[in-house]
C-alpha cells in the first residue's frame, strides 16, 4: 500500500516561492510514474507535473513551464515541486499522485492511472 503525504503549502505574495514535498512511503513499484495535480473549487484537478518514478521524462503543463521543476530524492521516498514567481492564478490545493502508465509517458497518462493520492496541500497566491 503506498501513502502519499503532501506538505509545503503555503500563503505567499505574488512572485513569491513555495517548494511542496510529497513523502512516499509503502512499495511505489507498482506505480511508475508520479505526478503534481492541483485544483480549485469548482473546476477539474489540473495535471501541473510529471516524471517517471525511475528518474526522467520530466513534463509540465503550460501554466508551470519554466516556473516550475518536479524532482524527487535519489531514494525515491520523496516527491517534489519547486514553484517559483507564484502568480494568484497558482492558488489552488496541490495534489501528488502515483500511478502506471503502459504506453505514452506519464504525461499523457489519464488521470484515472493515478491511483494513489495524497490529501493535498493548499497553495495561495495574493497580489
Amino acid at each position: 500500500q503506498v501513502q502519499l503525504v503532501e506538505s509545503g503549502g503555503d500563503s505567499v505574495q505574488v512572485g513569491g516561492s513555495l517548494r511542496l514535498s510529497c513523502a512516499i512511503s509503502g512499495s511505489i513499484y507498482s506505480s511508475n510514474c508520479m505526478a503534481w495535480f492541483r485544483q480549485v473549487p469548482g473546476k477539474e484537478r489540473e495535471k501541473v507535473a510529471s516524471m517517471y518514478t525511475s528518474g526522467g521524462g520530466e513534463s509540465y503543463g503550460d501554466s508551470a513551464k519554466g516556473r516550475f521543476t518536479i524532482s524527487q530524492d535519489n531514494g525515491k521516498s520523496a516527491l517534489y515541486l519547486q514553484m517559483r514567481s507564484l502568480k494568484p492564478e497558482d492558488t489552488a490545493m496541490y495534489y501528488c499522485a502515483a500511478g502506471y502508465a503502459q504506453g505514452g509517458g506519464c504525461w499523457f497518462a489519464p488521470i484515472w492511472k493515478y491511483t494513489y493520492w495524497g490529501q493535498g496541500t493548499q497553495v495561495t497566491v495574493s497580489s
